[in-house]
């Protein structure tokens, strides 16, 4: 397996209202929960209805009868609630604390471990804690596909239902979950009732439960409670204010309706102090209403993250296990499994390795193959040692992409003859590269590559296109380059950097970053990349560079170059794509054959 050389060791992030990220370690116990669906069709309603019957005359309601019973006003006295054994054995003050010991009361219905206490893995304990601290009113959790995500709501959702999350519940107590489409809601459905349905059935007589057009679960005693199940795709009518709100998959929600539902459950929160969960595995794009609640999380929220870095092979185990911790402990897909899955996508490439890497490495990569220039895989196919990078020799292309005062400016060097390929960036001074990193989303990213000489600052709001030119040639140690590639939209600007740097006899190639130039320049870029003819030592640079690189096409099927997060920096790529084109068009260049000279 492959890897960056210095470069940032996969973690998972937690953040706290936004305020600081703490990176955590993999932890590795057994754990019970999985991702399948473990609710069967049985009539809880008819099976406990005699036992409803013979209790609901020992319960009392808020106003001191009835079957809706709440607390007394002595210490520890529980009216109603004694008779649904799982709350008598909740100690905790917390309601975090009350949760996992709560969760650890119920019972796995199908499977291996069917009939056994659910244990919760660390991942999950962690973000429990996390979501149900004090001033926290959102959890965010962002996890690979099979971690049981699903299942955690559902459990979630049963503890809020029986008023177990507080020693002192609200009474009429609403549960909403809320999913992409019915199907989805459906699992949720089924795991709700899985976990019902695996406890003793005295408790269970406590339950109503309603299968027709709507999906709910009503509970009497402790002072009563509701949760139902709504699509973000259909007409969901939304009223009411929410203890607890589940929000299932939310990269997944259609943007307007997904938008307009989570809008409305959250305005109802403030009602009765509610929480709101959103779990979800990565989105494609920094543009998903999920990926800004990661990125730029209000107060009170806190965000859970297991995203490895992007820029890593696809069979990396280690970055593999930070999507998914439940592999490492006990929870769905085994590792040797993801490996095998990782390598199968690798084989098929396109659609099918977008998709694994979105859904089983919870990476933001678009799954449909025509947005993609080029698979990171497919890129670090390129990829050489130090030690076995070809020399410099022949003529040297110089690839050029000038950026404004917020973007990169980037510069990349290709040797045709021997397919050797380097590549620099720099940027603006102000803002710093932690400032600029905390800005894009990318973390400490921008001082690695720094450190790692790849990246330099120059200039204070803006690179000085003549300077800046000047040093990129002297990286060639004397060597000028054969000709200079760049973008006509800068024409003005280059040919006074050419000037001010002594480059004012090099050729310059104007090439256009439209459908025209750009068609043609990818289509012999990747060309000259499936072929072998670009080797490039490891790069950070680069490989976030075409992690970021899409393509757009319009009806005739014409590429151009686009960026696949709105944040992401694809200067060194564009850079490199010219070079290596121009590069293709010399060597493809019939040669000039010498005239014959007559005695």
């Amino acid at each position: 397996m492959r890897g960056l050389s210095g470069g940032p060791a996969p973690v998972s992030r937690q953040d706290r209202g936004g305020q600081g990220r703490l990176q955590s370690r993999l932890l590795t116990v057994t754990a019970t929960l999985t991702n399948e669906q473990w609710g069967r069709e049985s009539n809880v309603r008819d099976r406990g209805q005699a036992m409803r019957n013979a209790q609901s005359k020992e319960q009392t309601d808020l106003f001191g009868s009835g079957t809706n019973g709440g607390f007394s006003s002595m210490a520890g006295d529980r009216r109603g609630t004694v008779a649904f054994s799982l709350l008598k054995k909740i100690r905790g003050k917390s309601p975090a604390i009350r949760a996992i010991q709560f969760l650890g009361f119920l019972t796995v219905p199908e499977g291996k471990k069917a009939g056994k206490p659910l244990k919760l893995a660390n991942f999950q304990r962690s973000f429990i804690k996390g979501t149900f601290s004090k001033n926290v009113m959102v959890g965010v959790l962002s996890i690979g596909r099979g971690n049981a995500k699903t299942a955690l709501s559902a459990g979630l959702a049963l503890a809020e239902l029986v008023g177990a999350l507080q020693e002192r519940p609200q009474p009429k107590r609403e549960i909403i979950l809320a999913a992409r489409n019915r199907d989805q809601a459906k699992t949720a459905f089924n795991f709700l009732l899985g976990f019902i349905e695996g406890m003793a059935e005295p408790d269970q007589a406590h339950f109503t439960i309603r299968r027709g057009s709507k999906l709910e679960v009503e509970f009497e005693g402790n002072g009563g409670g509701l949760a139902r199940v709504i699509a973000a795709d259909g007409k969901s009518v939304l009223g009411g204010a929410p203890t607890l709100a589940i929000m299932d998959e939310r990269a997944a929600w259609e943007r307007e309706k997904g938008d307009s539902l989570e809008n409305a459950i959250l305005s109802g929160l403030g009602k009765r102090d509610g929480r709101a969960l959103i779990i979800s595995t990565s989105a494609p794009d920094d543009t998903n209403t999920f990926s800004r609640w990661m990125d730029e999380p209000p107060p009170g929220t806190f965000v859970q993250e297991h995203r490895p870095p992007m820029g890593l092979p696809a069979d990396d185990l280690e970055s593999l296990l930070i999507a998914n911790p439940g592999a490492a402990e006990g929870i769905g897909s085994t590792a040797d499994w993801l490996v095998s899955q990782a390598r199968r996508a690798i084989a098929r490439g396109g659609s099918a390795l977008s998709s694994f890497r979105n859904l089983n490495r919870n990476e933001r990569t678009s799954t449909e193959d025509r947005s993609q220039l080029v698979t990171v895989d497919e890129w670090m196919s390129a990829e050489v040692a130090p030690d076995e990078l070809p020399a410099r020799e022949g003529p040297c292309i110089l690839g050029i992409d000038l950026g404004g005062s917020r973007s990169m400016s980037a510069a990349a060097f290709y040797w045709p003859d021997t397919g050797r390929l380097e590549a620099l960036g720099t940027f603006p001074a102000l803002p710093g590269l932690t400032d600029r990193g905390a800005s894009d989303g990318v973390s400490d990213r921008y001082l690695q590559m720094h450190e790692r000489g790849e990246l330099s600052v120059m200039g204070e709001n803006t690179v000085p296109p003549g300077p800046w030119l000047a040093e990129i040639v002297r990286q060639l140690d004397g060597v000028t380059p054969v000709c200079i590639v760049g973008d006509r939209f800068r024409h003005a600007e280059f040919v006074e950097a050419m000037q001010a740097a002594g480059l004012s006899r090099v050729p310059f190639i104007w090439r256009g970053f439209g459908w025209k130039d750009s068609a043609e320049d990818i289509e012999r870029f990747r060309r000259a990349l499936f072929d072998g003819e670009v080797k490039v030592a490891p790069s950070m640079l680069l490989r976030f560079a075409f992690a970021d690189a899409i393509t757009l096409v319009d009806p005739a099927g014409n590429h151009k170059l686009a960026k696949g997060r709105s944040l992401g920096r694809i200067d060194a790529a564009a850079a490199t794509v010219v070079a290596v084109a121009q590069g293709a068009r010399m060597k493809a260049a019939p040669q000039r054959k010498g005239r014959a000279i007559w005695a």
